[in-house]
């Protein structure tokens, strides 16, 4: 997709779950209700934790309406469930609306939402009783109907309340809510804004879109930022920006004192992929790639900070050797080991279309003559069944599952810093015992594996190894 380039001067700015649960906090900061800055057009996520109960929890992978359906429960688990998501929106509603008005248009929207989506899925439950259609085969189109049903509610409830603050702000609802037309994710963005007055109104458009290329079966919970990156390449945007409820920061304050770490500031769109690798998404990795090829350069604020500028990731290069960011995440190493996989072509491909059809996201991995280790990030219980039937297509292989963790260290350029040298080093005398240690030829990262009880540790003591403590000085190259 080409973005149409334009005299444009507007932004397209994304605010995620847990800033929306605090929406009211930003009338002021971020929407400038007593001064409307119009020219920006904000794309929105679902309030808090309301995707968790519409689909799975992201990290505990409880069930939500779309697994209790899935698993086609006896006792309709999924009717609850979608009951138990309708009492949420609705709390998560009342806390951000406070005029009886705009309180009543919210609840007959949700209720008719909710109750159109239940009915969906009672007449699609009852078309698959018959025997010549299947549940599998609609449960994509199911899961983006659901989806579709959080980011559709916050954007309609943060709509009523700037217009109650006297700003023209207007629902944009890509959704696809009983709209029988098929078309594109650029056909649905570009027809949702078609008539809309960027420098008179104010865009509130819902993260997800319903279209034929189906988002969440190519980018699943990452759909809202794609959404967001192509209308902000679409529309020649001057500028994409996500407002996060922190500072994209040197770590995690909470693992290495929040008097240790420093704003990133600036970094380029190499850095972003690799965050995205390790968990901790600046933005989406095909998102970034949109906003890459339109040449929109992306900015990361923190919402309830408006006079500071965040951190810009663009493409430019580091001057000079420089680590940005210490970072990672839980991971299982599922290690494979066959003496007869010296010289045989195949282990690995295999290993790969197995673990593509468990939906498990690899991190890393490494490999010698008769051993590949997988460093991957999901629930135990899909590895298990990953390791199962790994195990039936290699019965003669062993096959180990060992609970780990990966601290990476980030830069734009660590050419000179002797990364991994310094690194082991320094966990050697903390009597951190590294696992694995790697990287790559393009030095953008270096990657630390080690036990997951020592995660917290490592991470704390490869980011005073180069970034210092307290002092806000980057490490530079060594000479």
């Amino acid at each position: 997709m080409t973005a149409q380039k334009s005299a444009h001067s507007h932004t397209v700015e994304k605010i995620g779950g847990t800033s929306m649960s605090r929406v009211t906090e930003l009338l002021q900061p971020l929407f400038r209700v007593d001064n409307p800055d119009y020219n920006r057009i904000f794309v929105v996520s679902a309030f808090g934790g309301i995707t968790d109960l519409l689909l799975e929890h992201k990290k505990t992978g409880e069930a939500g309406v779309y697994a209790h359906f899935a698993d086609e429960t006896e006792d309709h688990g999924w009717h609850g469930a979608l009951s138990r998501v309708e009492a949420a929106m609705r709390e998560a509603q009342e806390a951000v609306l406070d005029h009886p008005a705009d309180r009543a248009e919210a609840r007959d929207f949700l209720r008719e939402r909710i109750e159109g989506a239940r009915s969906c899925l009672i007449d699609l439950q009852r078309l698959c009783s018959y025997g010549h259609f299947r549940l599998s085969e609609h449960m994509g189109k199911t899961r983006e109907l659901l989806s579709g049903l959080g980011e559709a509610h916050s954007a309609f409830v943060t709509t009523a309340l700037l217009r109650r603050h006297n700003v023209d702000a207007r629902l944009i609802d890509l959704s696809g809510w009983r709209d029988d037309r098929e078309m594109t994710l650029e056909e649905r963005i570009l027809d949702g804004l078609a008539d809309v007055s960027f420098s008179k109104e104010m865009p509130i458009v819902t993260g997800y879109a319903q279209c034929s290329e189906g988002l969440m079966a190519e980018f699943d919970r990452g759909y809202s930022e794609v959404t967001f990156s192509q209308i902000a390449a679409l529309t020649g945007a001057r500028e994409a920006i996500i407002h996060k409820e922190f500072h994209l920061s040197s770590a995690d304050p909470k693992l290495v004192g929040a008097e240790n770490v420093r704003k990133l500031g600036h970094t380029n769109y190499d850095v972003a992929d690799q965050l995205a690798n390790m968990g901790m998404e600046a933005i989406h990795p095909t998102a970034a790639k949109a906003l890459r090829q339109a040449e929109v350069a992306l900015r990361v604020t923190n919402a309830f900070e408006p006079e500071d500028p965040g951190t810009l990731i663009d493409e430019a290069p580091a001057e000079q050797g420089v680590a940005e960011m210490v970072t990672g995440l839980e991971t299982y190493a599922v290690e494979l080991f066959e003496q007869d996989m010296v010289g045989v072509k195949g282990y690995d491909a295999a290993t790969l279309d197995l673990l593509k059809r468990h939906n498990i996201r690899i991190v890393s991995k490494v490999t010698n003559a008769n051993t590949i280790t997988h460093y991957v990030d999901a629930p135990l219980s899909r590895v298990r069944e990953f390791e199962k039937d790994l195990g039936k297509r290699y019965p003669n292989a062993e096959i180990n599952v060992r609970a780990t963790a990966i601290a990476s260290v980030i830069g734009r350029d660590l050419r000179g810093l002797h990364v991994l040298e310094r690194g082991l080093g320094a966990l050697r005398e903390a009597t951190i015992d590294v696992i694995s240690a790697h990287q790559t030829t393009r030095t953008v990262d270096a990657q630390f594996v080690i036990s997951r009880d020592d995660f917290e540790k490592t991470v704390k003591v490869l980011h005073d190894t180069f970034m210092g403590r307290a002092d806000n000085k980057p490490i530079r190259k060594v000479a």
